[in-house]
């Protein structure tokens, strides 16, 4: 009798993949991560990427406009990070003075040279990438050897939708 007042939701079983959905489901490989490879990192960003093809892109992507990407991305760290730099050594030696206060200017043009390298991202994701089942994005990641975070180039792969079965 203590069953009575229960409410039991139909589509309980609906969550569940049957084996056939399984069968459908694209196979989505890890993503591939690109680390700066400079010499030099300001707030997490290096001052450049290795332009090394990795193997995983290979048949998806050519060496070419691999390469091309990474040296415009180089690029705008090359143009930005010395500047970036040249702030935080001003900014440090101020730092007592203005109680943290000159530390701001380096963090706003942190921020900037982020915000360009997304734009640059966005340009060739639009124009090339989502194309070829790619997204290439910056996001932040713990550094293998401390709990400091970095910002890396992680390239996902863009399942592929089934045409064959309806919506």
């Amino acid at each position: 009798m203590t069953d009575f007042d229960a409410i039991y939701e139909e589509g309980e079983d609906e969550d569940r993949l049957s084996p056939s959905d399984i069968d459908t489901l694209a196979i989505v490989p890890d993503p591939v991560i690109i680390r700066g490879a400079g010499n030099m990192t300001v707030f997490g960003l290096s001052n450049r990427f290795e332009p090394d093809f990795p193997s995983e892109l290979s048949a998806r992507v050519a060496p070419e406009e691999y390469k091309d990407t990474i040296d415009r991305i180089n690029q705008v760290l090359k143009k930005t990070l010395p500047m970036n730099v040249k702030w935080l050594f001003c900014g440090c030696i101020c730092c007592c003075c203005t109680l943290g206060c000159s530390l701001w200017p380096v963090i706003c043009l942190s921020k900037r040279t982020k915000h360009s390298i997304e734009k640059v991202l966005d340009w060739e994701n639009s124009h090339l990438y989502h194309k070829l089942g790619l997204h290439w994005h910056l996001s932040k990641q713990r550094c293998d050897s401390s709990s400091m975070l970095e910002y890396v180039i992680r390239i996902e792969f863009i399942p592929k939708m089934a045409i064959d079965r309806p919506d």
